[in-house]
């Protein structure tokens, strides 16, 4: 196992301006004209008219006013921008499974299954904006590269970066691109700057145990950033099914503003849960169900751990959107069952550093024609069947050919659970059948009088082995064996009579000869099992 920390591969969706753009399209104001959004009174949006104008981010409203004459004023609405966000996630899932909420207005997607089966991330990119534009109604950059920071950057930019240049591209970027909305960093980027470090690149070289020392852990997560990797450790334990919270509401929840005080309660519970466990929440997946059954499902990914505020702003975000979408696209019925589900857990208290995991086997860095296409219908089929609809086999440990072949699904991490090459007591010598039979084939063994054959407990045969008859069939002939061999588990054998042979099996009428490996239990009464075929 290596120790590199490599993020996986994203395409991010982001509608530029999108909190000023969701209250210019509330207000039914001019969509050309100057517009800002105010949070305390300080500009937190505005629209390109409005910069043409001299407004930026931070300005008090009376300098932006005094800079913008006529600029329309909007206050900070954090359940307007979800809910009208909730038209652009749609769409896009209409297109890609395993869409990501970051905040509205952005939205991320794992981009190696999506682009192999739209022919490519060029491709996939044009379908997704001219299904945004058509369902939507907005306009959206789209940006890829490693790591969901350095996607972001490059949705800002259009620009697809290369694999494995995420930090060539993020060198030459300004360091102020760390304070994100949402990350809080900046107080951190402003000693960065007065210490001289002004782009990404300056503050990657440094080393990391330097930033630990002098930054602390916002630093350390800020350095990965910069350096093109994972703000998190990328392999995570699955949370256990007891950290998910599952509320029913009866009668069915229909109105946002119930829909609000509830989300204040069901956060502070979730977040309690996970607290007591050391644990804290960065993707939540917020699952409805309605009255008439409807499904309704949606994950937010988040830069920082949860706060219970944090959570409750996202269910109630998420209710809103989808309480009041537009008509067609919102359940037909109240929400009956509200489940919040840890997706994604960290140590609540604690930084890991170092953690790795293997990349995704489907999006090789070069593979030829034939393997995208097979690809391309691979991630098309288990769309439609589900995540184990698909599965390739992967050689592992064991001492059985049944326990060497683990089936993975498609796209999952193909890292073996135990070495191959391991020394396996009791294992069967080598070849290993081609075809293995799930479930084995009852058969009968007789000897040369037509008596069954068994094993003893010494692993012996009782007789030499003559005929193979399976139910139903003509008995083969069996013109040469090898064996038995002990079935072993671990240091001590499974049962007091149980062995495998090899049997090479007689041409007779229309059937060629024919190689098997057959499994015998008992002396008494024996049974034998075909447990695969050898070419």
């Amino acid at each position: 196992m290596t120790a590199r920390n490599e993020p996986a591969r994203m395409l991010v969706v982001w509608c530029p301006d999108w909190p000023a753009v969701a209250a210019i399209a509330v207000a039914g104001a001019a969509p050309a004209g100057p517009a800002a959004v105010f949070s305390a009174n300080r500009v937190v949006a505005c629209t390109e008219a409005a910069r043409a104008g001299g407004v930026r981010r931070g300005l008090r409203r009376r300098e932006a006013e005094s800079r913008c004459p006529g600029l329309a004023v909007f206050a900070a609405d954090g359940g307007r921008d979800a809910r009208l966000f909730e038209n652009v996630a749609q769409a896009v899932e209409d297109l890609v499974v395993g869409l990501e909420v970051v905040r509205p207005g952005l939205l991320a997607v794992p981009v190696a299954g999506a682009a192999g089966y739209y022919g490519g991330e060029h491709r996939l990119a044009e379908r997704l904006l001219d299904r945004v534009a058509a369902d939507a109604g907005v306009e959206c950059q789209i940006g890829v590269s490693e790591g969901l920071f350095a996607a972001i950057l490059a949705a800002r930019r259009g620009v697809f970066v290369e694999p494995g240049q995420a930090a060539e591209f993020l060198a030459t970027l300004p360091i102020t691109e760390l304070d994100q909305p949402g990350a809080d960093r900046a107080e951190l980027v402003g000693l960065l700057v007065r210490l001289g470090l002004r782009t990404l690149g300056a503050f990657a070289a440094l080393g990391e145990r330097d930033v630990t020392a002098r930054f602390g852990r916002d630093g350390v997560l800020a350095h990965r950033l910069a350096r093109g990797r994972s703000d998190r450790p990328p392999l995570r334990r699955r949370p256990p099914p007891e950290l998910s919270l599952t509320e029913a509401f009866d009668p069915p929840l229909a109105r946002v503003d119930v829909a609000a005080f509830l989300a204040k309660s069901l956060g502070a519970r979730f977040h309690a849960t996970l607290a007591a466990r050391g644990l804290a929440c960065t993707r939540l997946g917020v699952y409805a169900t309605t009255e008439h059954g409807e499904q309704l499902g949606r994950v937010w990914r988040c830069a920082e751990p949860l706060t219970p505020q944090g959570v409750a702003d996202r269910v109630r975000w998420q209710c809103e959107g989808w309480l009041q979408a537009a008509p067609g696209a919102r359940p037909s019925a109240g929400v009956t069952r509200l489940q919040l589900v840890p997706e994604e857990t960290v140590e609540g208290r604690s930084l890991q550093l170092g953690l790795w995991r293997g990349g995704d086997p489907a999006s090789g860095a070069d593979p030829d024609e034939a393997t995208e296409r097979a690809g391309r219908a691979f991630a098309r089929v288990q769309g439609l069947l589900g995540p184990d609809g698909v599965c390739t086999p992967l050689f592992d440990g064991g001492r059985d050919p049944a326990a060497r072949i683990r089936l993975v699904p498609w796209g999952d991490s193909r890292e073996p659970v135990t070495p191959p090459e391991a020394t396996w007591p009791g294992r069967l010598p080598s070849p290993s059948p081609a075809t293995v039979l799930d479930p084995p084939l009852p058969v009968q063994v007789e000897d040369e009088q037509g008596r069954p054959v068994g094993c003893t407990s010494r692993k012996r045969l009782t007789a030499p082995p003559h005929r193979l008859r399976v139910a139903g069939g003509p008995p083969r002939r069996i013109t040469a064996w090898a064996g038995p061999w002990p079935v072993t588990s671990g240091r001590r054998a499974t049962g007091p009579h149980q062995a495998r042979l090899q049997l090479l099996l007689g041409g007779e009428g229309d059937a060629p000869p024919e190689a098997v490996l057959a499994l015998c239990s008992g002396t008494e009464s024996p049974q034998w099992m075909v447990e695969g075929r050898y070419d």
